[in-house]
């Protein structure tokens, strides 16, 4: 993945431009304004993200709302890999790893066997081993953390996690326990090749202790398995209901409440809306050697309204992640007008809001349906109106931060070595490889204007031709067309729901459900609190949702895998469909998952047949439409200039951050900081 280095300093001043043409902008700071100085108390660091919390400390298993995902970045650490972004790859851990060594076999199974240093430590003292990451693998993808209703890990990438995960074997074959700090892990060859190959080492330790008490990791020489620490107790104690305690328990379970950790931080409260943290003294360091410095953070849940205000009253020392455009044009002015008494930073989102639909449902299981309802919203309003010149209307499953989308806008320079001069070999390829970029553009994918006549047609040619009582549907009369599917005569009755507290339901309301009426279709909009529209997304518990669309937003991953998201394979009797749990849109599109797998398995550092497998999961997915693409934007922080050395642009996350800022008084020259750019 080498090849995905494209000069740091090119990759800064490219974005920066973006961002500036989306902000309608100049890249240089305004002249400043005079500004009563404030004093901060440099042992504490307030900050605002306008994201609520869903409470979900520990994994991603139960949902991976932002606020949630910062938490757990600064809390849990020791990651076995990390992500470098100065040479823009997926690399072993420096200060975790002391040792690596990489084998293949016959058949094609890539082993890493991987020593870890012997001076990492939990925040209680006890140390960490080889045994912790082999715990954290085994719990990833247990049956008994599904029981409680985690949504676990598909690991199908280590070797016989499939048979441990079905029971036919009482081990993990693929992680092995080779000494008190040395492990290996085995990636299946069925699963390669894989585009980000290193990322499916990532592990963090947790501590069985807490998690599993009574229980130990072994292996016997067949793998790695969990067992009771007491040979003499016959039943195992690791079962569902010893996870239902030690992890839902709403007073002291691990995922509201993890007590031991390994990160730069310590979690000491929590009430619903502010998460408080200390320094983790055990903490050893980043992959840099970086120990964080401030010794308490405060992360609350911030308000567009007032956050700037108080940002200026000194209430905050940082704002992260903000998208509203009042409150982002208050803030441009407030830095601009603070005589360097503020900074900003701003970075391309990799990420995307969208209005996903729950194709599972008959009203929206159609293709066509879900086309006309796209061509119902007036998408370029919708983004004026909530987002204004801070973001960009997208058409496909991307984020404007994703280095594909980059390379394939013209904001990044195409990944090509120079060819040697005088090798007409590579001369050859050089040019070849440039007309291949050249001719890779998005242009093909479908685009879904606001058209409300198209959307009648396609609702027409799919059925959709009858009124309420079962008659035919008249456009002037009748308020819903409907349509019978088996016995039952199904009505374009439908309910989108969205996070409550998002200003969304307006836009919402002027640029959608009103079009949408004239094309025959009644849409409610309904606002609800993100723990519980979270539950509905993701089908917690098993539960069948009951409305048809839901408005979110998300950020990719760095390793962009979409085929867990759109996987839907036949079942055991040939005819019944089975959704993933990780298929939030409940889509059965073998096609769509057949492109999405093709674009993992292309050979690490292969970057343009990446990204021609990824135009060609572009046009698949907007063409058969599993959820409702609307913008893109660029996030900016703003902070006071006390807050120094925070790049959170050379970071996945203020969380990582935060870890190599510090506090001090600001610096005397004028301007120095005044404008932190991607």
């Amino acid at each position: 993945m080498r090849n995905l280095n494209m000069a740091g300093n090119m990759r800064k001043a490219v974005l920066l431009a973006a961002a500036c043409l989306v902000l309608g902008m100049p890249g240089q700071a305004l002249p400043a304004q005079e500004q009563a100085p404030l004093t901060y108390d440099y042992d504490e660091l307030t900050v605002g993200n306008t994201t609520a919390f869903d409470g979900h400390f520990f994994t991603d298993m139960w949902g991976n709302a932002t606020s949630d995902i910062d938490v757990r970045t600064l809390i849990h650490g020791y990651d076995l890999i990390r992500w470098d972004h100065v040479n823009n790859l997926f690399s072993i851990d420096p200060s975790v790893v002391s040792g690596v060594a990489v084998t293949e076999n016959k058949e094609g199974d890539h082993t890493y066997t991987l020593t870890i240093y012997d001076d990492l430590y939990y925040n209680d003292g006890t140390k960490i081993t080889a045994k912790d990451y082999a715990f954290s693998m085994l719990l990833g993808i247990a049956p008994q953390m599904a029981g409680i209703g985690a949504n676990t890990k598909d690991a199908q990438y280590i070797a016989g996690s499939r048979s441990y995960v079905n029971g036919e074997t009482s081990c993990l074959a693929g992680v092995r326990l080779l000494g008190d700090y040395t492990l290996s892990i085995t990636l299946d060859h069925s699963y390669l090749p894989f585009f980000y190959e290193q990322s499916l080492l990532e592990c963090i330790p947790y501590p069985i202790s807490v998690i599993a008490p009574g229980c130990v990791v072994k292996d016997d020489g067949n793998g790695v398995y969990i067992a009771n620490e007491d040979e003499e107790i016959r039943e195992p104690l690791f079962t569902s209901e010893l996870l239902a305690k030690t992890v839902l328990d709403p007073q002291s379970g691990y995922l509201l409440h993890p007590s031991v950790t390994c990160g730069p931080y310590v979690l000491t409260s929590f009430d619903g809306s502010t998460a408080t943290f200390e320094i983790n003294r055990y903490f050893k360091g980043n992959a840099d050697g970086r120990r964080p410095s401030i010794s308490k953070l405060v992360y609350t849940t911030s308000d567009n309204d007032t956050m700037i205000d108080e940002l200026a009253g000194g209430s905050y020392g940082l704002l992260n992640k903000c998208v509203n455009m009042d409150a982002l044009a208050a803030g441009v002015k407030l830095v601009t007008d603070s005589q360097n008494q503020f900074a900003m930073s701003s970075y391309a989102r990799t990420g995307l809001s969208y209005i996903s639909f729950c194709c599972e449902k008959d009203t929206v299981g159609s293709e066509a349906v879900r086309r006309a309802i796209a061509h119902c919203l007036d998408k370029d309003q919708l983004v004026e109106d909530y987002v204004g010149r801070f973001g960009l209307r997208v058409d496909g499953y991307y984020g404007i931060g994703q280095w594909m989308y980059q390379v394939l806008n013209k904001t990044m320079p195409y990944p090509l070595e120079n060819p040697a001069e005088g090798d007409t070999g590579s001369e050859a390829k050089y040019e070849a490889d440039l007309k291949a970029w050249e001719a890779l553009s998005l242009d093909e994918v479908q685009v879904y204007d606001l058209d409300t006549d198209a959307a009648t047609d396609l609702l027409i040619s799919d059925g959709w031709v009858l009124d309420r009582e079962g008659g035919e549907f008249d456009p002037e009369e009748d308020d819903v067309r409907c349509k019978r599917i088996g016995d039952e005569l199904v009505a374009l009755d439908l309910t989108l729901l969205y996070p409550d507290g998002n200003r969304i339901s307006e836009s919402l309301d002027e640029n959608f459900r009103e079009h949408l009426k004239k094309a025959g279709i009644a849409l409610t909009i309904e606002a609800m609190p993100l723990d519980d529209l979270l539950d509905i997304y993701y089908r917690r518990n098993g539960q069948k949702r009951s409305c048809d669309m839901i408005y979110l937003a998300t950020n990719f991953d760095i390793d962009f895998d979409p085929s867990l998201t759109f996987r839907a394979e036949p079942g055991q009797d040939g005819e019944e469909i089975m959704i993933d749990v990780n298929n939030v849109t409940g889509i059965a599109d073998q096609q769509l998952y057949d492109l999405a797998v093709a674009m993992r398995r292309t050979e690490p550092g292969n970057l343009l047949e990446y990204c021609q497998k990824w135009v060609a999961f572009e046009k698949r997915f907007a063409q058969v439409m599993p959820m409702i693409p609307v913008y893109s934007n660029v996030y900016f922080d703003f902070y006071p200039t006390v807050l120094r050395n925070y790049r959170i642009t050379e970071h996945v996350s203020w969380g990582e951050a935060i870890v190599e800022a510090y506090l001090s008084d600001p610096a005397d020259e004028a301007g120095e900081n005044m404008t932190e750019e991607d």
